[in-house]
């Protein structure tokens, strides 16, 4: 496991908001509950900075939008939802280096199967805030390419924030038996498409490059990024980039709510660039810690 992502003693006594405030000792829902008869859920992950959830509003744009797809009923409201999120917060006095996954479920059944229609008491909220820093650090990532593909978007669309993760779960155990890591997965055409927990940039030239958001999560911090290199006046192209653009690229960084902008080292053996953080990549980094404060949400 990630020496930057081991668990935090201080969470050990906090409050979880499971349809309700509970004790994080005794936060669990119901063998009946959607999550646990069919991974039948949507998520975000959100990052507490100095007295702000950031990107908030953006985060609950594609839960709402998920559920709707997945067409949940009885959805709470999206001030029910924030009032959850800002209430254990302020319950459990956390405003700073806090990372939550907010859970949405379809909610429980009232007897096993997968039919939505046996869904008929609402939806269950979870609000699970934890102290967490960014999980990466900064030494440099070391990558593998996955032989376990991404679902493509006729089969299961990746613009779904959804609890189905097994696909990434495999890949990231090909990563762990390799000493990687995590790992890079293909779309069905042998494309990049990201990685089992990130979004992916290419540098070459001094031009971005990342791929087409088809296959993969169109990330809340890769819009960013992208916004970012308007602000910078660099070029940023979406486009379909294969394994060798990525091994011959001058620089390549990951970038999630869980690890901010993460440089890497090494995919597959093939050190990236000179195997050091490159200057895009450092500039784009100080640029959103400089811009941070600008997307946060105040906790009241």
């Amino acid at each position: 496991m990630s020496k930057y992502n081991l668990p935090d003693p201080r969470n050990e006594k906090t409050l979880v908001y499971v349809n309700g405030l509970v004790p994080r000792a005794e936060a669990k829902v119901s063998v009946l509950d959607s999550v646990v008869q069919g991974g039948d859920a949507v998520w975000e992950g959100l990052r507490v900075y100095r007295g702000k959830v950031l990107q908030l509003e953006e985060h609950l744009d594609r839960l709402f939008a998920s559920a709707k797809v997945m067409a949940f009923e009885n959805i709470p409201s999206r001030e029910e939802v924030r009032n959850a999120v800002f209430g254990t917060l302020k319950a459990n006095e956390m405003s700073d280096g806090v990372h939550i996954r907010l859970t949405l479920t379809r909610g429980l059944k009232s007897t096993s199967g997968m039919n939505p229609q046996l869904n008929t008491f609402g939806c269950t909220l979870i609000v699970l805030p934890e102290y967490k820093g960014l999980v990466y650090g900064e030494e440099g990532l070391k990558l593998i390419t996955s032989s376990v593909r991404r679902n493509p978007p006729y089969s299961l669309d990746s613009k779904i924030h959804h609890n189905n993760l097994i696909n990434n779960i495999l890949a990231k155990i090909e990563a762990n038996y390799a000493g990687a890591d995590d790992a890079v997965m293909l779309d069905q055409q042998g494309f990049l498409s990201e990685t089992n927990a990130t979004n992916i940039f290419l540098v070459k030239k001094g031009k971005l490059y990342t791929p087409f958001a088809d296959a993969c999560l169109p990330g809340i911090t890769r819009a960013r990024v992208m916004e970012m290199a308007t602000e910078l006046e660099l070029e940023c192209f979406e486009k379909n980039l294969s394994i060798t653009e990525m091994y011959t690229a001058d620089e390549m960084f990951v970038t999630g709510t869980m690890g901010g902008l993460s440089w890497v080292a090494e995919v597959d053996g093939r050190t990236i660039g000179e195997g050091q953080k490159g200057p895009l990549c450092e500039k784009l980094q100080e640029h959103y810690q400089a811009t941070v404060d600008s997307l946060g949400v105040s906790i009241p």
